[in-house]
């Protein structure tokens, strides 16, 4: 733990210091030696709390992105249960930083305890299992109206460099189908629509998870995930024809708006848009280092 209360305030471990945990009121001990990071830890038992885990330097500098006044904050809930998230805003938006596996039990508790939560994985251990393909327009755009996009996999080029329908076209023989039940039609490539796709691009990409943390793909709150860039890749499900997608978003954009917005789900929703021509170039930049050669308009 970064905070334990010493003479009833809140502070950081220093070498022979002692103090009390705020959850609990267990004694701690500081724990200072030269090749881990300064924390407390419980006395003589576990963490009181099971939904922690082990802090590295990845969760101490996320923590630290934040004041002081808003790290390992506990949550009661009307039964009585406590539990300290890594961060909680002013605006009552939790933030749980997460780098260890997790079940689909476990993920589940803690959105329900917390409500209006947001994950942040550490992208790391899985980086390799993970690529970004080609841009999307934003699906609020007219253009992306038409288009169905043929998924994006591994070994997959002609899809990985773009590849999609048009429901128009498809309408013509099947006048009822939709974006989640087309069938049919003829296959379109992104060199046709290049521009028209750059011009609507609000940070959006199709990606492929191979061997994927399945329970972060079926998540009920925002998954955003940190590959320890100045970008986090935001987990989302681009339209009726549930294609998923990822949204590149700037990091300090981010930290700035959870301390702004009151809603989990709210962050960052509309930040392309108010921010439009600004946070498309760096956007694409942040990008241009990780999307494989050919999949990129040249």
């Amino acid at each position: 733990m970064q905070y334990a209360l010493v003479d009833g305030l809140r502070k950081e471990a220093t070498p022979a210091a002692k103090g009390n945990c705020p959850t609990c009121s267990a004694p701690m001990v500081a724990k200072c030696g030269p090749r881990v990071i300064h924390h407390w830890a419980h006395s003589g038992k576990r963490n009181c709390d099971p939904w922690w885990e082990n802090e590295t330097d990845w969760h101490r500098a996320w923590k630290n992105l934040f004041p002081s006044e808003c790290r390992e904050i506990c949550h009661t809930a009307p039964d009585g249960e406590i539990h300290r998230s890594d961060i909680r805003t002013p605006t009552g938006i939790y933030i749980e930083v997460q780098h260890s596996a997790m079940s689909d039990a476990e993920r589940l508790s803690r959105e329900a305890f917390y409500g209006n939560l947001i994950w942040v994985l550490d992208g790391k251990p899985f980086k390799s299992n993970f690529d970004i393909y080609h841009e999307l327009p934003d699906p609020r755009s007219d253009i992306a109206q038409d288009l169905v996009w043929v998924k994006a996999r591994r070994h997959l080029n002609g899809a990985n460099a773009g590849l999609f329908f048009r429901l128009s076209e498809c309408r013509v023989e099947h006048p009822d189908a939709t974006k989640a039940s087309i069938r049919g039609g003829i296959y379109h490539g992104m060199h046709e629509i290049a521009d028209e796709v750059l011009f609507a691009y609000r940070g959006h990409h199709q990606y492929d998870w191979v061997r994927p943390r399945s329970t972060w793909v079926e998540a009920g709150s925002p998954v955003y995930i940190d590959f320890g860039e100045d970008y986090l890749l935001k987990v989302e499900t681009y339209d009726e024809s549930n294609l998923p997608c990822i949204r590149v978003v700037m990091k300090r954009d981010f930290v700035t708006d959870v301390m702004e917005e009151t809603d989990a789900k709210a962050v960052l929703k509309f930040a392309l848009t108010k921010r439009e021509a600004d946070e498309r170039a760096r956007a694409r930049t942040a990008l241009s280092e990780i999307v494989p050669q050919g999949y990129q308009k040249q």
